[in-house]
């Protein structure tokens, strides 16, 4: 394969006021993707939320009430998207979706085949609001899913500021890490970004963004939300100078589209000027290996 068209959603959060109104929706979003020739679509984390705008007035006012109410809601969901990816030929990276599991719930993202199969990576590390304010609890495991594009990851959000969740999985065989992610700063926008970037780099892969965009005063969870999509890449010969293959304009809600081709990471990681995923294992050894001396 000589590369293929990723599209990368600044999906806007919206409000319904029946299921039809959502499935028109995300029709017409991955419909337009996949008429631009994408073969991989990839929506943010919490998109999901978005169908809390169809329960009762209670229950979009109440943070933990609407994602229990959500649970009724996720088979047709599932169902819709497994559809879609069916229907279009594409592998569709849905929004993650709050996820009722032992007891508690997980950030859950769902990656949808072209033979309507479905897969799951849940986030690993949540943030403050998460864990403090939703109850919202880290997931176990990591997977690296084989398709016929590559070897793909998911580092959802605030996964992807952390090294060693990305390294796992490209030592598994990841090529392309995807980073769904949901802000509602701009600083969160950058960190997530930065993080992505630093992955790039550190691994020698591609690492893709796809943020929610836009307001939703009556969401107590996803009321305000900043980003934009990024592509980002190795930083050497073959690749941007920067390292970012295409970005799109903050906060407007479009699709933003870049062809990649993973084969080309087996030549940067061989011949490269440098060697960051080599070299990996060539780094000082954990804290405890490092001398402390006291001076002055």
């Amino acid at each position: 394969m000589s590369g293929f068209i990723v599209a990368a959603a600044q999906y806007p959060v919206g409000e319904f006021a029946a299921w039809e109104e959502f499935e028109d929706k995300l029709s017409r979003w991955c419909r337009e993707a996949a008429a631009r020739q994408a073969r991989l679509l990839v929506f943010p984390e919490y998109a999901s939320m978005e169908l809390a705008s169809l329960l009762g007035p209670a229950l979009r006012a109440d943070l933990h009430g609407q994602i229990g109410a959500m649970q009724d809601l996720l088979p047709r969901w599932q169902a819709l998207h497994a559809r879609l990816a069916q229907e279009l030929g594409v592998y569709l990276v849905a929004g993650s979706f709050p996820v009722r599991e032992d007891g508690g719930y997980r950030n859950r993202v769902f990656l949808f085949a072209p033979d309507g199969g479905m897969q799951q990576q849940d986030k690993q590390m949540m943030t403050r609001f998460e864990r403090e304010q939703w109850d919202i609890g880290a997931g176990s495991g990591l997977k690296v899913f084989e398709t016929a594009l590559g070897r793909i990851g998911i580092c959802t959000c605030y996964d992807v500021e952390f090294p060693l969740i990305a390294r796992a999985m490209v030592e598994a065989g990841a090529e392309l890490l995807l980073a769904p992610s949901c802000t509602d700063t701009l600083a969160g926008y950058h960190r997530v970004r930065i993080g992505a970037q630093a992955r790039a780099l550190e691994n020698q892969c591609y690492v893709i963004q796809a943020p929610l965009v836009g307001e939703a005063s009556w969401s107590p969870a996803v009321d305000v939300n900043i980003g934009a999509a990024g592509f980002y890449t190795p930083v050497d010969r073959g690749y941007p100078a920067d390292g970012v293959l295409a970005t799109g304009p903050l906060n407007e809600a479009i699709w933003v589209y870049a062809k990649i081709d993973p084969q080309t990471l087996a030549t940067v990681r061989e011949t490269g000027q440098v060697f960051n995923h080599r070299d990996w294992h060539h780094q000082p050894g954990p804290a405890s290996s490092v001398k402390t001396i006291k001076f002055g």
